[in-house]
Parts: structure tokens; sequence; C-alpha cells
């Protein structure tokens, strides 16, 4: 949904720069399968097929969950409430491997980019480890991590840089969990933690990652099954502990997935709207020609637990020319009346070889305005990571090649 390009914008690009990944021995070659990212009900399947006990599973699942989720440790030694011979047991059996930051950059207003390759699967082309990015985004208030949730994306919209990368796979509930625990370690997040010299990044003493938004890589929807079990592990209060409400999950259109997705992960619900009439949102995001927007809508209003207080935001990506007069504007009003909604405007984050400018800052204050008198909060989304490829819409991880110059970057090597 959301997406940037290592072929067009090695790593790093202007005041980016490469940060080598945090030390994980052997990860490419160790057979041992990682518990970072696995569900509770996975923490309790691993212990029985290690020889624990049923009874004590659930016991023991506790310990793992709070000392992997809440205190982010990366060796089963430091379990000092578990017996000595399950520690032994869970290290010949597993790890606590992260997936690897290849690379990261940082833009000049904070905001980073980690480039994170998964260990391989069956599912991987060729055998080759996806690739993913993950950005966070720091704001005064608050820090959000946009995570991915598929390697590419099906859906093709035409302004949208990821559209142009095709579909490598879906990623797995603890792929899509593990970036939040790759964001912590990266940011110092866990408790007793050190920050990063560098960049925008709170207090120490305050959380760094307070929201987490599906808006990276993929169609959360067409990845259900995952998304769900992945919030299940971000929102339990004993482990990372964050807000059903502070997680927002973005789709293009998926109709029939909206009742599932709010009955099983009650997160909170946001449409990549971009248009107020079909035949132009045909283009703009071609799901619209097999769910179009009245059918969209209609699934909005019914969508589980929503209300003025669990709003769905719709996004409004701001094309110059092609959706921004006021009779847009207006037609978009009519449209959304009845449906507890908040409309961000996103102003369009160009990428290479995009046929579409940016409206003026002039046309999408006047845009606002019209939507704002109308009765609906219309904020402008404040461009972040443009210069690294890192905002709305940029983001594209070329899983199969790195261009040189990164290639080289991320192996250590000097580039003159």
């Amino acid at each position: 949904m959301a997406t940037a390009s290592l072929d067009t914008a090695p790593y790093p690009a202007g005041p980016a720069r490469h940060a080598p990944a945090l030390p994980v021995p052997g990860l490419d070659a160790d057979p041992r399968p990682s518990l970072v990212g696995v569900t509770r009900s996975g923490l309790a399947e691993r212990l029985v097929a290690i020889g624990v006990p049923a009874r004590e599973a659930r016991m023991r699942t506790a310990q793992l969950w709070h000392w992997i989720y809440h205190r982010g440790i990366r060796d089963f030694a430091e379990m000092t409430n578990v017996g000595r011979a399950v520690r032994h047991a869970l290290a010949d059996a597993y790890t606590l491997a992260r997936p690897e930051v290849v690379a990261e950059q940082v833009s000049r207003d904070g905001t980073r980019k980690w480039l994170i390759r998964m260990p391989p699967v069956a599912d991987d082309r060729g055998g080759r480890p996806a690739e993913i990015e993950c950005v966070y985004i720091p704001e005064s208030d608050r820090g959000t991590l946009c995570v991915s949730s598929q390697v590419g994306c099906t859906l093709t919209c035409s302004f949208c840089h990821t559209g142009t990368q095709r579909l490598v796979r879906n990623l797995s509930a603890a792929e899509i969990a593990a970036q939040v625990v790759v964001a912590r370690d990266r940011l110092g997040d866990w408790p007793g933690g050190t920050r990063p010299t560098d960049g925008l990044v709170p207090a120490a003493g305050e959380r760094a990652v307070t929201n987490v938004v599906f808006m990276g890589m993929g169609e959360p929807l067409y990845n259900l099954d995952a998304v769900a079990d992945a919030v299940d592990t971000m929102s339990d209060g004993e482990g990372l502990a964050l807000s059903r409400r502070r997680i927002t999950v973005s789709t293009s259109g998926v109709v029939p997935e909206f009742e599932p997705l709010g009955t099983r992960a009650a997160a909170m619900l946001a449409i990549s709207l971009h248009a107020v009439r079909d035949e132009l949102r045909d283009e703009l995001v071609p799901l619209n020609r097999k769910y179009p927007i009245a059918a969209l809508l209609d699934a909005c209003r019914m969508y589980p637990g929503v209300s003025n207080a669990r709003r769905i935001t719709f996004e409004y990506v701001m094309l110059k020319g092609v959706n921004d007069q006021d009779a847009d504007a207006r037609e978009l009003v009519r449209l959304l009346k009845g449906i507890p909604a908040k409309i961000n405007l996103i102003p369009f984050n160009p990428w290479p070889g995009t046929v579409y400018e940016c409206s003026s800052w002039e046309r999408i204050e006047r845009f606002s305005e019209i939507v704002f008198r109308a009765g609906y909060a219309s904020p402008v989304r404040t461009p972040r990571g443009r210069d690294i490829l890192a905002a709305c819409g940029q983001l594209k991880s070329e899983t199969e090649k790195l261009s040189a110059r990164a290639r080289m970057l991320a192996e250590g090597a000097a580039v003159v």
C-alpha cells in the first residue's frame, strides 16, 4: 500500500546512511526456527514439541511471552525464572533471532526506513529470502510504525510505487509481528534500552512505538489470517501491549473481508479511497472494478464497532488535476454521509517514472476547507521521509535484486 525503491534509491541516499545489522550470528545458516513473532498458541505448541508436558506448557508460555515481548531478550539464558533444563532444551531447538536489518536510512525529518530480510522459507522463489521495508515515523506525541503484510503487492494501483512490484508471497503472522520487535530493538524501546543518538526519537522512559499501521507493502486483507494473528500478538497486554485502537489496518477495499477483520482483530479501519467516481477509481485503484464505491461504503457502514469513537479513516491522495477539484470535495462529503469518518488528505509523494503530480498547497487547503466545513476532520498528512522514499506510496523493496551499490553498502563495502 506504500513503499520505496532500492534500484532507484540505493542505500544510503542524501542524508541517510547505512547502519550495520544488529548481530544475529548464523541467521541464514541456523536450521533452528526463531520464536520471535510467534503467537501464544504457537509458543505452547513449540514447548510441547520439545517435551514440555501440556499442563506445564501454559505456564511456560506465559514466561516466554514476558521475556520475548515485554523484555525483548535475545538469549534463553536470560530467562531467569525458567528452569535450566527447559532453557537448554529451548536453546537446542529454537533461537530468538530477529529478521536481519540489511540497511537503515534516516530522513532529514527523523523518519527511519529499514530494509528487512526474512529468513528463507519454502515459499520464497528460488530460495532467496524475502525482503520488505518497514518505516518508523516519530512525532512529538507518538511514534508510528508502518508494517508490511506481503512481499510486493497484486493491486497495481497506478499512483503507488509498491504496485509496480509483483507479489512474491504473504508474510506469516510471526514475520509481521517481528517487525515490531525489530523496530523496538533499533529504537532501544525495551526496559533499560538505549536510544539511538541520531534522528528524532522519544526520550528514555517514553514508548518509542505507540501506534502500528498496516500501510506498508501489500494488501493486508489478502493475508487476513496472518494479519489478525499478528494483531493479537501486538495487542497482548502482557507483551507488546499496543491498544487495538492504536493499530490501523489499511485496505484498498477487499469488501468481503471487512466483517472478518472487525470481528477477529477489532483493529481500526482505513480505506484507500482516492476518488469519488467509479470510472476514476477504476483507474487509480483497479480493485474498484470488483468492489465499486457503493459496495465499499456500504461495507464501511456495517464495519463491526464503527462509531464516533472508532471512526473509519478515508485516505485520499491529492493528484494535481485528477481528483482535487471543489466538486470532488463536495462529492466526497456526500458519499460519506452517515459514516463516522475522518479524511486524511495525502499530498502525492512522487517516485521515479510516475505520471502524476502533487496538487498545489493552495488546492489541497481549499479541498480540506470544504470537507472540514461539512463537519469532517480533514487533516493534511505532512509528507514524511520523502528524501529516502519512505513516504506513503513510495515503498518498493526489490526482493530479487539489489543494485550493486546497495549490495556493497549492505555488505559493508566502501563506495566511492
